[in-house]
């Protein structure tokens, strides 16, 4: 049973306006290197599979870009949706494409945009998944969480399945501070990391079972995969499933899942406020990108000067500064998520040109 990492790149990343764009969102941003996000998760993935078993699923707006930035990946391996369905349609485009290939085919589905500190034991984990997806398991890889946040949804333990995995014995929401504290003392609760490993089957009998519809509208498309025809069926089919998450949709509602734990150095860079989990800090807890950045006399910010331009910060504490060239973001980090607000009024204003 082949492994075929899947990469979900449609993801717009307002949260990281004015660096992140409609055209070039924070996949495509070297946020954690210099590299964008999207080029390491693909490099993580070396010794795991080839670029030929490797696919990338996107947006009609970012696959030209996504053809061009990985090179060593077949131009059909790029899987693009007409429009944004969610997660639960795109991947379920994934797993009808690859099984067409591959009937035994497993899947490892991975977001484009976040930073892992350890690689090895990235992969040492994933493999640990595919191992426990070959015995017909949906599973998903936890996050041993590392403080109570209140930003991750969380997965809670059951049953042992052998060394290195367990049943899933619930998804949980988003907790409140007090909860999540509860959760991380427990040792029984998991970050949920938007990971999955399935066989492809697998995960093909539990659309059929939880989502009939999006089930049926594949199967139709499947005798179509390589096709002239299939991008035009694709395009009238595809508009019609409904927009629900693989979580909300699968997940929560199949028995068969699994959960493999693991501590490899994970972050989902969410916001700005992330910046210093993946970036070398000051002595000061500071983040200063750009060669005519200047900081003084402050402490924990996170400045990027990525426009060119001299950027000089004095006497700040906790505040993210970014000068994109056209457009300059000045925002408490304990804020740094409402960034999205900003962008919705710019819409409202309809300041199209610096989205």
């Amino acid at each position: 049973m082949t492994l075929y990492p899947v990469v979900m790149a449609g993801g717009s990343g307002t949260r990281f306006w004015p660096l992140s764009r409609v055209r070039r969102p924070k996949q495509f941003l070297p946020l954690s290197s210099g590299k964008p996000l999207l080029l390491e998760t693909l490099g993580r993935l070396k010794g795991l599979a080839t670029p030929s078993h490797t696919y990338v699923v996107c947006g009609p707006v970012h696959a030209a870009l996504v053809r061009r930035m990985v090179r060593s990946l077949p131009s059909k391996n790029v899987l693009v949706e007409p429009v944004a369905r969610n997660t639960a349609p795109a991947i379920a485009l994934a797993t009808w494409c690859i099984a067409a290939r591959d009937p035994d085919a497993v899947l490892a589905v991975l977001p484009s945009d976040h930073h892992v500190a350890d690689p090895a034991g990235f992969r040492s984990v994933l493999q640990q998944a595919v191992k426990v997806a070959r015995s017909g398991d949906l599973v998903t890889v936890g996050i041993t969480p590392t403080r109570p946040e209140t930003g991750y949804g969380y997965i809670r333990l059951g049953a042992p399945l052998g060394p290195g995995a367990f049943r899933v014995q619930a998804f949980v929401e988003k907790p409140d501070a007090l909860l999540a504290q509860e959760y991380v003392s427990s040792k029984e609760y998991l970050w949920n990391g938007g990971m999955f490993v399935f066989a492809a089957r697998a995960m093909q009998e539990a659309f059929a079972r939880h989502l009939p519809d999006v089930a049926k509208a594949m199967e139709a498309l499947a005798p179509l995969v390589g096709k002239r025809g299939f991008q035009k069926a694709l395009a009238r089919a595809f508009p019609r499933l409904p927009s629900v998450s693989v979580d909300y949709g699968v997940m929560e509602k199949a028995r068969n899942i699994a959960v493999v734990p693991g501590d490899f150095g994970w972050s989902d860079v969410g916001s700005f406020a992330a910046i210093p989990e993946i970036r070398p800090t000051d002595a000061d807890g500071n983040v200063v990108v750009g060669k005519a950045t200047l900081l003084l006399d402050s402490a924990g910010c996170v400045v990027l000067g990525e426009g060119g331009r001299t950027v000089a910060v004095l006497g700040m504490r906790d505040t993210v500064v970014v000068d994109a060239g056209d457009a300059v973001l000045v925002i408490p980090k304990e804020r740094s998520q409402d960034v999205r607000q900003i962008v919705e009024a710019l819409r409202q204003r309809r300041l199209v040109g610096t989205l």
